[in-house]
């Protein structure tokens, strides 16, 4: 049993059926950002902009949920999570509503941007979930969440794509208008009313919170080589699956969006590998996995040049960085994550920061390389991207020595 199934008991304490609301809720508000990749092709159409323009909407869609993390995520720890989500689980259901029926592509823009500055629900549920369950059970709660999150990615680029083949793309934005009118409506009935907040005990203003975080560089200097390895990390799976919406939509693969989002499916394999991998790395030390990950995963990349043009051979590669990219991440977190309680969720806000960042970055820069040179374009900027990352591997693993016994 993962929690209480009796909350009366103990009304501080979450429930099974609570557990899966939050799970259910996390999958929903994930998905938002997702949707966008395997239908790009046919939004860049209809909107009748360039495959580099439409590519502003996942950059600063990324770009602004960077920003959201860095300045509205800290405020978890002076107000009541229950509060703060129900304000951004509204304030995603009213950006997605406009990205849904808007007509203009620059209201469209408009409402992803800011769909990206409020999605800090799915960093707020699992703080809040951690205060009403057992210390015991932590684990596996915060595994559930965690697989509500993957859920939602999956589902949002695999359904996305059949969707939109079949009823158009505008009705993926309409279910997704739906499902958070759900989630705005449901969750916050379901977290507890009666949540104490408890002031900084140092009494830390909002500003003091924001700036406590820079000197964490300092005294950290890992954290920026884990996060600039985690951004380009990141860059590589958000350009490459862009890219490829673009590359097997166009006249010359002929293939529908649907394609794109059955491709998307076999990120399930990370379901079964990444656990296994992360075991893996606790035996080794998270510096010399990320660095042996990163070679198997250039070896990935460089295969999208190669095999670019045979749908059957794209599983390949596919394959390759769906088992090795999340495992990057994985072993990124693993170097700071042994650092004393009090620091680590600043540590891990700029880690998120550095991943948006570059994700979105690399959004718009894989779209223009799409524009200009094609698909060759798009499979050479992910190579520079995955040898630069091992690069940076190289370097973190002789400057920071192994990891530390997670």
């Amino acid at each position: 049993m993962v929690v209480s199934e009796t909350p009366a008991s103990d009304p501080t304490r979450l429930s099974q059926r609570q557990v899966w609301i939050l799970t259910l809720a996390s999958a929903v508000v994930t998905a938002n950002a997702y949707y966008i990749h395997p239908i790009i092709a046919r939004v860049a159409e209809d909107f009748q902009v360039s495959s580099s323009t439409i590519g502003l909407v996942p950059a600063l869609n990324q770009l602004a949920l960077a920003l959201g993390i860095f300045l509205l995520l800290p405020l978890g720890d002076r107000y009541s999570n229950r509060t703060l989500t129900a304000i951004f689980v509204a304030g995603q259901f009213i950006s997605i509503a406009v990205m849904t029926f808007a007509f203009d592509f620059r209201l469209f823009l408009i409402g992803s941007t800011a769909l990206g500055f409020v999605t800090i629900a799915p960093y707020l549920l699992p703080t809040y979930a951690s205060k009403r369950v057992d210390p015991g059970e932590l684990g596996k709660v915060t595994a559930i969440l965690t697989t509500g999150i993957i859920a939602g990615i999956l589902s949002a680029r695999a359904g996305a794509g059949v969707i939109a083949e079949y009823f158009g793309w505008r009705t993926v934005y309409y279910v997704a208008t739906g499902l958070m009118f759900v989630v705005a409506v449901v969750l916050p009935f379901s977290m507890d009313r009666r949540e104490q907040v408890t002031a900084n005990e140092d009494g830390a203003s909002y500003g003091q919170l924001i700036y406590s975080m820079i000197p964490m560089i300092g005294r950290f200097p890992e954290i920026i080589a884990s996060g600039a390895i985690q951004g380009l990390n990141f860059g590589i799976f958000i350009s490459i699956w862009l890219g490829l919406g673009l590359h097997l939509t166009s006249p010359e693969m002929g293939y529908g969006v649907d394609v794109v989002g059955y491709l998307a499916l076999f990120a399930i394999v990370n379901l079964v590998t990444t656990p296994r991998l992360g075991a893996w790395a606790d035996r080794i030390g998270a510096r010399k996995a990320r660095l042996y990950v990163a070679i198997l995963q250039l070896i990935g990349v460089s295969l999208f040049f190669v095999f670019g043009y045979n749908l059957w051979l794209l599983i390949v590669p596919i394959l390759i960085t769906n088992i090795f990219g999340p495992v990057i991440d994985v072993t990124g977190r693993m170097t700071f994550l042994n650092e004393p309680p009090d620091v680590r969720t600043r540590l891990m806000t700029i880690y998120i920061v550095f991943m948006f960042v570059g994700g979105g970055r690399a959004s718009w820069a894989g779209t223009s390389a799409y524009d200009i040179w094609g698909w060759s374009g798009n499979a050479i900027l992910a190579l520079a991207m995955s040898t630069t990352v091992l690069v940076l591997c190289l370097l973190s693993q002789r400057w920071f020595g192994e990891s530390r016994p997670q």
